[in-house]
């Protein structure tokens, strides 16, 4: 089985890297983002932790560091490698956000949930694609989208979508699918962060289906529950 911390040779390279100063740091972060656009995923310029808030104007910010910029992030994600170094060279301390729905979908699940589940999906020898952590909480599996059919009405909505503004209805599996969004690495959830959303599986791998992580994810994250005594929470949301 693959080991976790086993990533690409170049991502390895660069992370040991980070350490040898601001421009060196600043061409890592670039190549990171690079890599993701070369992968098809559409990303969006998003605040950036600021002390103890957000570096938006929002006072109070329920998320920060953690949306877009833009209220039109979702028309303005690109993969355009012109586009997003001119992003990254000009907002220097933003995160990023990568629009789901358009190219690729995102199952998001506790991090414990998570590491079992890839454990599970990998010793099972299921292909499992792009695999990144979201701080010490939450893991990100990105999977091949369901969003975007060829005939608009035969796009239907279930239960298990989340869209950024139900998160917290969610606390066991979220599935990011058409209208949402998740951090994309490198991005910072504290300010003293580094790196804070960063991949496990780097972004290059085969988009998976959904359905062939569904279910160890959702057994994971039932187990989840169950461990952690949280009677309240619900592995597999509902409304």
């Amino acid at each position: 089985m693959e080991r976790e911390g086993r990533l690409p040779q170049w991502l390895r390279r660069r992370s040991r890297s980070v350490g040898g100063g601001a421009a060196e740091a600043a061409r890592v972060r670039e190549d990171l983002l690079l890599a993701s656009a070369a992968a098809g995923f559409p990303m969006a310029p998003a605040a950036h932790p600021e002390g103890y808030g957000c570096s938006c104007d929002r006072i109070g910010c329920p998320t920060p560091g953690r949306h877009p910029v833009s209220f039109a992030w979702q028309s303005q994600a690109s993969t355009d490698p012109e586009q997003i170094r001119r992003w990254a060279r000009n907002r220097p301390d933003a995160n990023f956000v990568t629009a789901t729905g358009l190219g690729h979908d995102v199952l998001d699940v506790p991090h414990a949930a998570g590491r079992e589940a890839l454990e599970r999906l990998e010793g099972e020898g299921v292909e499992v694609g792009p695999v990144a952590v979201s701080g010490t909480d939450r893991m990100l599996f990105f999977a091949a989208t369901r969003g975007t059919p060829e005939d608009e009405d035969e796009w239907w909505p279930c239960e298990l979508d989340c869209h950024p503004e139900t998160m917290d209805e969610h606390p066991g599996l979220r599935w990011h699918c058409r209208g949402s969004y998740v951090l994309l690495p490198p991005s910072r959830i504290l300010a003293d962060g580094v790196m804070d959303v960063a991949w496990v599986r780097a972004p290059e791998r085969p988009l998976p289906d959904p359905l062939t992580l569904l279910e160890a994810l959702t057994d994971a994250c039932a187990a989840h529950v169950v461990t952690d005594g949280a009677e309240d929470a619900t592995a597999w949301p509902v409304r």
